[in-house]
């Protein structure tokens, strides 16, 4: 049945629709649980996560066999529920709701440790993201009204569902390193409160921060600015840690063989890094130590015809340049195109004054509320306000001073090329191989398709590559090793067709189009020798090897089947690495190739064999509280040293709009959830290090290239530390190779 305004019950100022109250009364009825103890309490479930144990525990609502969840004719409207959490810390909650599309609308929330709460997930309402006036380009904005209630936090998936038909609502815990008790209850179907169509004017500083938040951190005057430097740079002149060598290794273990650079041995059953004088290393830093991610769309465009382009011959991606500039005269064009987010800005300089040097240009973003446009870095403002012109210079040397001080033994990947010659502290290179060869595609490229390594032009481009990063490394030996490219989407477990995307796909294309696909055909060939010999194991009737390379379609995926994937994956995967590894020993044979920073949910068994085969340390970005037993059992087949690329954890108490990937209630819970993640890397035998993402806070109304605005950085917006990050950092480190070799 479908559900219009006349279904709304108002009691207590809100307008409801009471959803599972039935099901409730005969519990479990509509509910199905997963690695969860769940018991019934009046009309709530209390949920006992076994997360210690398993890395995914949910709880899913379903309609019951009469029922069908039609809420297409509802005026604007919330999924809301009560949630109150028994236990002391805080709790991060996916709610994923799915239509009969198979389409996901995923939100989070982070409830409180002893609090109780309402939290609401907006389904339908204008002002939901979507290419009109109203889209804001934030990966989450805030709530459009103000309500008692708490705004879910938009993750990922599609915005706006199909609301005939909702097929499921899914609860979930994933990744955490506690168990969970939470009270769930009073799920309905709330009528949305009157939206303010101005709820993001004015919100932004002039410093770049949320101008309606108050919070330790935050910066209210220039002159607050110079007191809170002046004190910082007292405690900076304290040093660094001790029992460390030049390179940041530890001198309380004994000293191996050195050979002026980095390099990798197992030291009592777990695998680390040597540093250049032959003392054990561990690699702890911090991503993003660069300005390029600190600008922020501002709403305006210039005439694209005064802007330069960028050049086939690239080897940088747009979001990785420091700073596009362009011309006064390109500037007198501007216009305002979207005027929500130029409302956003209580203040912006002109173009000639002193902080006007601060705005940039972006040609191409992944997504947002304009397809290019003028960025602005408050960031980068604020240095300028905090050292003056010299500002640069001055950021790079307290930058260095910092991480000493709170025990970083590198700068992690994306650090500008700058730093690279500090000679204080090891540094992570990278580089991206990009251009114009072909592509082959999983069936869900996340951020872009992936690259065709047989294809003669990926080597090209892959030399160079491998010589822009020499010309920037310059053989120093204070490189640890390089990452080449990031997150590439190789495949995601869970079903057949995301496992094995890659194979099926290229699979259905033509050779004479794709140069994996004629080695995908040969290699089958000399398995099975006839097409009769493939036949009779795929259980299909193809007519010739000619045939099979035009394209096939519609495979059952038998087991035959799924073997074959799974070896034509690994070969493709292998080309790629060896392409990138040769390309780098050629002019860095003494440096360590890290691979491809593999995402949690881009990477296979198939890929990761293949990169054991070309690495030198394989690494991964893991987005959870902390290194899961469940996730990590395959490392000791591989038996490489890994490292983490990225991970993060983030909260809104500082008047951001989106805590990040994983939650923390407050900063203070922040710091000891850092602690916990490391701790979790310091404590595997085969990890060498962990690198946290990012240095710096995103601007609040997103980083340009695609409105990531999370809670993420070791500083703020205006270049203040977060006390109880750097206490935390200072108290890993302190006993950091005490703990991983003692």
């Amino acid at each position: 049945m479908a559900l219009d305004k006349t279904h709304f019950i108002e009691r207590n100022g809100e307008n409801y629709i009471p959803l599972f109250e039935k099901n409730m009364e005969t519990f479990p009825d509509g509910f199905k649980f997963k690695n969860v103890i769940a018991k019934k309490r009046d009309k709530a479930v209390e949920i006992h996560s076994k997360s210690k144990e398993h890395m995914y525990t949910s709880m899913d609502i379903i309609p019951t066999m009469d029922e069908v969840w039609d809420w297409s004719q509802l005026a604007n409207f919330c999924f809301a529920f009560n949630a109150h959490n028994i236990g002391r810390r805080s709790s991060q909650v996916f709610i994923n709701i799915f239509d009969h599309k198979g389409q996901m609308h995923s939100r989070s929330i982070n409830i409180a440790g002893q609090s109780n709460h309402t939290y609401l997930i907006e389904l339908k309402g204008e002002y939901l993201n979507g290419k009109t006036n109203y889209y804001s380009g934030f990966r989450s904005n805030p709530a459009p009204w103000k309500h008692d209630s708490i705004y879910a936090t938009w993750m990922w998936g599609e915005m706006n569902l199909d609301l005939t038909n909702i097929q499921r609502i899914e609860f979930s815990i994933n990744g955490s390193l506690i168990d969970h008790t939470l009270l769930l209850s009073h799920f309905r179907l709330l009528e949305s409160p009157k939206c303010n169509a101005k709820y993001l004017t004015n919100i932004i500083d002039q410093y770049g921060q949320n101008a309606h938040f108050e919070y330790p951190e935050k910066i209210h005057s220039d002159q607050e600015l110079a007191h809170k430097t002046q004190e910082e740079l007292k405690e900076l002149s304290k040093g660094s840690l001790p029992n460390r060598s030049r390179f940041s290794g530890f001198t309380g273990k004994g000293q191996y063989k050195a050979t002026g650079f980095f390099r990798t041995e197992k030291i009592d059953g777990k695998w680390s890094l040597i540093d250049p004088d032959g003392y054990p290393y561990f690699a702890t830093g911090l991503d993003i130590i660069r300005l390029a991610n600190s600008y922020t769309m501002t709403g305006v465009d210039y005439d694209h015809n005064t802007i330069q382009q960028r050049n086939a011959d690239d080897l940088t991606p747009e979001d990785s340049l420091e700073k596009l500039e362009v011309s006064m005269d390109s500037k007198s064009t501007a216009k305002v195109l979207s005027a929500i987010r130029r409302d956003c800005f209580q203040w912006l300089p002109k173009y000639d004054e002193p902080l006007g040097q601060h705005y940039a240009y972006m040609r191409e973003l992944f997504e947002g509320a304009l397809d290019q446009g003028e960025t602005y870095s408050f960031y980068a403002a604020n240095l300028h306000r905090k050292y003056g012109n010299n500002f640069m210079q001055k950021w790079r040397d307290v930058t260095i001073d910092r991480m000493l001080n709170w025990g970083f033994s590198s700068l992690g990947n994306w650090t500008a090329p700058d730093f690279y010659s500090n000679k204080k502290l090891p540094f992570f290179a990278n580089g991206w191989i990009i251009g114009d060869f072909k592509t082959v595609s999983s069936g869900d490229d996340f951020w872009s398709p992936l690259p065709d390594p047989f294809d003669p032009l990926f080597k090209v481009r892959a030399e160079a590559t491998a010589k822009q990063i020499e010309n920037e490394i310059n053989q120093s030996p204070w490189c640890v090793g390089i990452f080449i490219d990031n997150e590439k989407s190789w495949g995601r477990m869970g079903t057949i067709t995301g496992q094995h995307g890659i194979a099926i796909h290229t699979l259905t294309r033509d050779a004479c189009d794709s140069p994996t696909k004629a080695v995908f055909v040969k290699l089958l060939q000399d398995k099975y020798g006839k097409i009769e010999a493939l036949n009779k194991a795929w259980l299909t009737n193809i007519s010739s090897w000619e045939s099979l390379a035009s394209g096939v379609n519609n495979l059952l995926h038998n087991e035959a089947q799924l073997d074959d994937y799974g070896m034509l994956l690994e070969a493709y995967a292998t080309e790629y690495f060896r392409i990138v590894n040769d390309s780098l020993k050629r002019r860095l044979p003494n440096h360590l190739y890290l691979g491809c920073r593999f995402a949690d949910w881009g990477m296979t068994p198939d890929v990761v064999r293949a990169a054991a085969k070309h690495c030198d340390v394989i690494s991964y970005n893991y987005y959870k509280e902390g290194l899961h037993p469940e996730a990590w059992a395959f490392l000791s087949d591989i038996d490489m040293p890994s490292i983490i690329g990225e991970f993060h954890i983030g909260a809104k108490d500082t008047g951001l709009f989106h805590p990040g990937l994983v939650t923390a209630d407050n900063q203070k819970e922040r710091g000891e959830m850092y602690q916990a993640y490391m701790n979790s890397v310091i404590d595997n035998p085969y990890f060498v290090g962990a690198h946290w993402f990012q240095y710096i806070d995103s601007p609040i109304t997103g980083r340009s290239y695609d409105g990531e605005n999370y809670n993420v950085g070791f500083v703020s917006i205006t270049d203040t530390p977060y006390e109880d990050m750097v206490k935390a950092a200072k108290d890993v480190h302190n006993s950091l190779y005490k703990r991983r070799f003692s």
